[in-house]
């Protein structure tokens, strides 16, 4: 069994648990978007509301740190880079694979997690970084 105790204190743990609970909070806005809008612009508003969620989590959970304006502004770039890669994801997953358009993002997730997770731990986390913390 997982001790999230010991998994909290590392930045990927954090990473995960916050990006969980972004995730699931995210994915419930599109899902009830989605009763009502195309997938795109149910992908897009809940994109953007996640964004504001990661920044303050990554800012005061996953890495306890910033960079100042660096960070406030590497963030929505980061961010914009992963919503076009996972844009294009869910449009394939959805047009070319016929997937069903309320798992496809699930999908664009799973792929584009670790390029996040890079991307973040270099907007936020001090220029030397504690190998025990990956």
């Amino acid at each position: 069994m997982i001790d999230v105790s010991k998994l909290s204190k590392l930045h990927l743990g954090r990473f995960l648990i916050s990006g969980g609970f972004n995730t699931a909070l995210t994915y419930g806005i599109y899902l009830v978007l989605l009763t009502f809008l195309t997938y795109r612009i149910s992908y897009t508003i809940s994109y953007l509301a996640g964004i504001v969620l990661a920044y303050g989590l990554n800012r005061f959970f996953v890495f306890k740190s910033h960079r100042g304006l660096k960070s406030a502004l590497m963030l929505p770039l980061i961010y914009a880079l992963q919503y076009f890669l996972s844009l294009t994801i869910l449009w394939w997953w959805v047009e070319k694979v016929q997937w069903d358009d309320r798992i496809a993002p699930l999908a664009a997730i799973a792929i584009t997690l670790p390029i996040t997770f890079m991307l973040s731990k270099m907007a936020f986390s001090e220029k030397r970084t504690d190998e025990s913390n990956v």
